[in-house]
């Protein structure tokens, strides 16, 4: 009995352990944006209710203030598509010139994935190239330009992790700059909204991001007109743009922003099976139309400021970030671990009861094992 009572308790202990360790360390890791964000895996809102949309995570959030209005999954990590490459344009900006000249290449002009028609040999501006990528998403022209820059595309992928985990974007992990599904690649609808309020704030990058039509080169001769394919710029009374995306296993993704009332407002979506254009007018109407009412329910954190070569890492409330993690990519929305919400001492349960049926057995067959006993001495 005594051998059984001692099992069972180190049982406990090595059941209970780590799973009490585990809980200690999910809850010492500091939220991004906030509690709500982080521990609300379903919509968070004060003040009014949402409108339902088909998007499995998305943020609504005031781009001048960083309140984070809305969300639902913020944190998720999902894949996603084209909307990454607001964070290639983040990198790329400040440092191509935009008068410059770019050769396309073979090695552009055969990329997969949707293209606004560069083509080997032919010559074209950077400032059109960053055209091409944010109008018509391609692919080409987002090669092009990351090939320009020193250090080719690893480089601008390792400038792009660097600065995702700058601006407070630690859910994000690139593995490609053009945002195609690639193994490893990641974000989020939160860190989304980091890349649209980082790209706002430069003029250049909010020039193309609202610019609706443009025209680019014919491989033998003339243009064609390329139109922005943010449906937000057409028939969106105050839309700023910003970037869509798809892919067959991110499936819609969407930045959209728009000025009305003298607020900014920026919605993301991640892993929506369609109607991105409808789902983001009816949250921004919703957020423009509540929005004195609404009470934040986050924040957008602020950019990391380097003030020397041991700076501590903040955010806008001044507590350390977390550290990116390095979650492997989930085939749907990342949903808190069945395990972490279960208490540790309910695992220990089973052995308890066992240990109780054990003394509880039937008289008859304890009156048999002390007569067994007996024989045996």
């Amino acid at each position: 009995m005594r051998v059984l009572l001692t099992a069972c308790a180190t049982t406990v202990m090595l059941v209970a352990g780590p799973l009490t360790a585990t809980a200690a360390a999910q809850g010492s890791r500091s939220p991004v944006g906030g509690v709500q964000l982080t521990s609300e895996a379903t919509v968070v809102a004060a003040g009014a209710t949402p409108p339902a949309v088909q998007a499995g995570s998305f943020v609504v959030a005031d781009l001048d203030t960083g309140t984070v209005l809305a969300a639902k999954a913020p944190h998720a990590k999902l894949r996603p598509a084209s909307t990454l490459k607001t964070l290639t344009a983040l990198v790329l900006l400040p440092r191509l010139n935009k008068a410059d000249v770019v050769v396309g290449s073979d090695a552009d002009a055969g990329i997969e994935g949707s293209k606004v028609g560069v083509y080997p040999g032919l010559r074209y501006s950077v400032d059109l190239l960053f055209q091409g990528m944010f109008l018509a998403s391609g692919n080409d022209a987002v090669h092009a330009l990351a090939q320009h820059d020193q250090g080719g595309i690893a480089a601008t992928i390792d400038r792009m992790n660097k600065k995702a985990e700058e601006i407070g974007a630690l859910d994000t992990h690139v593995t490609d700059p053009t945002g195609l599904d690639a193994d490893g690649q990641v974000s989020s609808a939160y860190d989304l909204a980091l890349f649209a309020q980082a790209g706002l704030g430069r003029p250049d990058f909010a020039k193309y991001a609202s610019t609706k039509y443009t025209n680019f080169p014919l491989a033998k001769a003339g243009t064609y007109q390329v139109a922005n394919q943010n449906k937000l710029l057409f028939n969106y009374d105050g839309a700023l743009g910003v970037k869509t995306g798809y892919t067959t296993l991110a499936r819609n993704t969407f930045i959209g922003a728009a000025r009305r009332d003298g607020h900014t407002l920026v919605v993301t979506l991640m892993n929506s099976p369609h109607g991105i254009t409808e789902d983001a007018t009816k949250l921004l109407d919703w957020s423009f139309s509540h929005y004195d009412a609404l009470s934040p329910v986050g924040t957008l954190v602020k950019p990391v400021t380097k003030t020397g070569p041991n700076v501590s890492k903040k955010s806008a409330a001044g507590t350390p970030l977390p550290k990116r993690t390095h979650t492997v990519l989930m085939p749907a929305l990342a949903v808190q671990s069945l395990a972490l919400r279960i208490p540790s001492w309910a695992y220990a349960a089973p052995l308890f009861l066992l240990l109780a049926v054990f003394l509880r057995r039937p008289r008859a067959l304890r009156v048999h094992s002390k007569k067994t006993r007996a024989r045996r001495h």
